[in-house]
């Protein structure tokens, strides 16, 4: 029996190194959702058992999950990785414009598979500004700030000098307010974004009645 195991890791890799990668952008399940001149925003969706063709990242990155899922990954000369348990609002960064990754996804779960995959395209022009809170992940291109909110909790008010991107991970009724009282009140469901290229200083507050997790990527 474990020699059979063997063998089929060894025809799993061969067809993996015989497989020709494809840029992340043309990878069919990664969906173009946004693109500018700083980042792109791709909307991924794995059913149970579907695994993504071989792409390569060749950009610093992001990922948001949106789903409760089991996932696993294939990368050409080694063998896949144990499935991981990712939830809503789990976030990562990646480092790959110096170093670009090939893989390959596999949904390995029961259940749907979805996350936003953020490629930072280019640097914006001027100065770098520090965090404005402690990252929950970060590269050379941006930092990615959490904010998991119980029903009526709010973020401390915090200000982005640089382009930023928010992402709700969660369902959530959404109240983001400004110091001058200044305020704009919404639903978001999950994969929902908003590209911001302007300085704003605000306040984000869950108005809902159950806890949520909304993402800011703020690029460096």
């Amino acid at each position: 029996m474990r020699e059979g195991f063997a063998v089929l890791s060894i025809l799993a890799a061969a067809l993996l190194a015989q497989e020709a990668p494809v840029p992340v952008d043309q990878e069919p399940l990664h969906k173009l959702v946004l693109k500018n001149d700083y980042v792109e925003v791709l909307h991924v969706t794995l059913a149970p058992g579907q695994s993504s063709q071989l792409h390569t990242h060749s950009h610093d990155g992001a990922a948001v999950r949106l789903t409760n899922a089991t996932v696993s990954t294939d990368v050409p000369g080694k063998g896949p990785t144990n499935p991981q348990s990712v939830r809503p609002g789990d976030v990562s960064a990646n480092s790959c414009a110096k170093q670009p990754l090939t893989h390959r996804v596999n949904n390995v779960g029961t259940t749907t598979f979805e996350v936003v995959d953020v490629e930072f395209l280019r640097r914006p022009e001027g100065p770098p500004a520090g965090p404005i809170a402690a990252p929950a992940a970060e590269n050379e291109s941006a930092r990615v700030y959490r904010w998991a909110l119980a029903a009526g909790d709010s973020t401390p008010q915090h200000t982005h000098a640089r382009p930023y991107l928010v992402i709700a991970a969660t369902p959530m009724q959404l109240l983001m307010q400004a110091p001058d009282g200044a305020s704009m009140e919404h639903p978001v469901k999950p994969g929902d974004l908003h590209w911001v290229d302007s300085k704003v200083t605000h306040t984000l507050t869950n108005r809902g009645t159950e806890n949520g997790v909304i993402v800011e990527l703020e690029l460096k």
